[in-house]
């Protein structure tokens, strides 16, 4: 039976003592950072804008939507943005709105009403300028307690991408520099999948795969004919169990709506920052938790020209608080560190803490995403049903363009998420026609057939595309927030056409019949895959920080989360966040302890 740590309440936490180092995030990047310096003997204090949710009670992952009140729709005095507000209106989304609360896109899907706390009400954490449509999550976890699990890594056709195309920066590392990272992700938190032998998506140290079912099977044989592939959805799920937590984890048994968006995992197989990494970390002793903390800036010692701690806001009360600590951890996530490393102004830097640079905030960069095709699997209509709602995933079809031949129109590559099968509510029944006994064969019939896949591509990393401090409007904490300058280019564009175009032929060839093909690009900030604002380099002119995240200008103050990528490549970020994180808190643990920071 999984535990939950007794964590002291946030009363008792000792805001008087200097501590070796403060976390601010507690997601993905802030765990990990969490975890590795406590593992160190570092004392560590992990501040997180956000409450503690227990999950395990509150995602309800075997609920039937019949034994939901609403089906699992949100309460009717909340509103989820949709598609059409984020392309018509400007931010900020939520004025005008007469809705109790305001929430982002993730709550227009379905079981909205299982994941309605874990994500801000838009109504206080407003943001202005382009249109962008902006995934944020203030609870212990962040967006780790929903995300969608795949776990990739990067090659050094990503990290060296400068020198195949000629566009952008390098990367300051290479992949044999972080293998090693990636290996000791792997067996910490469990992932799953089948090696594949490809240069340009390496393999992980899996554990067993999430199985394929029949159209999935079919799509694959047709795809090697045209010298693709798709691959077992690697999910950063435990499907073996990881015997060093079963504590707080269990092994995946296949059971559940792992595909009712928004995601998550009440018996945490599915990778999560508090059950894989916090309460490991807390397990520690050197690790101390302060909830309801909302960071305003970075403070700077003007004597030593260091990092001294944090200022933050009791986010319940309002009340200004400090902390002091040796080391600074920015892990906000890549926006909400930009953010605070851009409020963090002193005569030392009256751009922002650690920006003599003038490139905190640039460089953004993210995932397109949009096109793709929905068909049916003719032999799967009117068969046996099968159990396919447990599985963390279906497939994914790695990046076949500019990997050996230039395509004409754009640069850079794209990969395609996809999957079928039968699930607990049918996901195409809403769409089909019909009424009455009929239409409700035709569901029946039809539930296992339908086959879909949607692709992510790569946004290139232009310096133009940025994040800036509003000055005017502020949230419900009196705080400046940001302000978007932000597009997608002609390259995203013409990415997105030929997207549309190789979905559509490769469900030709493989004999599926196609029901729609998708060439809509969704808004800005769709993917959730935010990278880029506070990029690292070799150079101080063009970077902010070094390959190990550590600030060029303040050398105690480290940014170790989706801030520090110099490009998005195509593949979804989170494994690479945690490996980077673990490398650079192994060198900052080891020159700390030399007394050198």
């Amino acid at each position: 039976m999984l535990v939950t740590p007794d964590i002291p309440d946030i009363s008792k936490v000792d805001l008087k003592k200097t501590y070796d180092a403060v976390v601010v995030g507690s997601g993905a990047a802030g765990g990990m950072a969490a975890f590795v310096l406590c593992s160190h003997g570092m004392k560590v204090l992990m501040l997180e804008a956000g409450r503690r949710i227990d999950t395990t009670k509150e995602l309800k992952s075997t609920e039937w939507p019949y034994e939901h009140p609403r089906r699992g729709d949100m309460p009717p005095d909340r509103h989820a943005l949709t598609l059409n507000e984020y392309t018509v209106r400007k931010p900020p989304y939520a004025a005008g709105i007469k809705a109790s609360h305001v929430h982002n896109y993730v709550q227009t899907w379905s079981g909205s009403d299982y994941s309605k706390n874990l994500f801000v009400d838009e109504k206080e954490h407003p943001y202005t300028g382009t249109n962008y449509a902006w995934v944020r999550s203030r609870v212990l976890g962040g967006k780790t307690n929903v995300w969608g699990r795949l776990a990739l890594r990067l090659s050094d056709y990503d990290f060296k991408a400068a020198s195949r195309d000629g566009y952008g920066e390098n990367w300051p590392i290479e992949y044999s520099d972080i293998e090693p990272y990636y290996d000791k992700v792997d067996l910490l938190l469990g992932i799953s999948g089948v090696k594949e032998n490809l240069e340009y998506l390496p393999d992980s140290l899996f554990q067993r795969p999430v199985r394929f079912n029949e159209a999935e099977v079919h799509l694959r044989g047709s795809l090697q004919k045209m010298g693709r592939l798709i691959t077992p959805y690697r999910a950063g799920v435990t499907t073996d169990g990881v015997k060093h937590n079963t504590k707080y984890r269990m092994r995946c048994f296949s059971r559940g709506a792992c595909n009712r968006r928004a995601g998550g995992c009440d018996i945490h197989a599915a990778f999560d920052s508090p059950t894989g990494l916090i309460y490991p970390a807390f397990d520690t002793g050197n690790l101390t938790i302060r909830t309801n903390a909302t960071v305003r800036e970075v403070l700077l010692d003007q004597n030593t020209g260091k990092a001294r701690g944090i200022a933050f806001i009791d986010t319940v009360t309002g009340r200004d608080y400090e902390v002091k600590a040796k080391v600074v951890v920015l892990a906000a996530s890549t926006l909400e560190s930009a953010r605070i490393m851009l409020l963090s102004k002193s005569s030392t830097h009256p751009n922002g803490i650690g920006n003599s640079s003038g490139h905190v905030g640039h460089n953004f960069c993210e995932h397109v995403m949009g096109p793709g095709v929905n068909g049916i699997y003719k032999k799967k209509v009117g068969t046996a049903r099968t159990l396919d709602d447990g599985r963390p995933g279906g497939f994914y079809l790695p990046r076949f363009r500019n990997l050996k031949d230039r395509h004409p129109k754009f640069i850079r590559g794209y990969g395609f998420e996809g999957g079928s099968g039968m699930t607990m509510f049918p996901d195409d029944a809403t769409s089909m026609t019909g009424f009455g006994k009929a239409y409700k064969k035709k569901v029946r019939e039809h539930a296992g057939a339908f086959i879909s896949m949607g692709a992510f591509g790569e946004v290139l990393s232009r310096y133009e595309n940025h994040v800036e401090l509003d000055p005017q409007m502020k949230d419900r904490w009196g705080v400046p927030v940001l302000r978007f300058n932000y597009k997608f280019s002609d390259n995203e564009k013409k990415m997105c056409e030929d997207m549309a175009e190789t979905a559509q032929e490769m469900f030709e060839a493989a004999g599926i019949e196609i029901v729609s093909v998708n060439r809509q690009i969704l808004t800005e900030g769709w993917s959730i895959h935010e990278m880029g604002t506070a990029r690292m380099g070799n150079d101080p002119k063009k970077s902010v920080l070094n390959q190990f995240q550590q600030s060029h200008d303040v050398g105690n103050l480290f940014v170790v989360d989706g801030s520090s990528h110099v490009s998005s490549a195509n593949q979804n970020p989170t494994w690479t966040i945690m490996a980077l994180c673990w490398r650079s808190c192994d060198y900052l643990a080891d020159r700390f302890r030399k007394g050198e920071l």
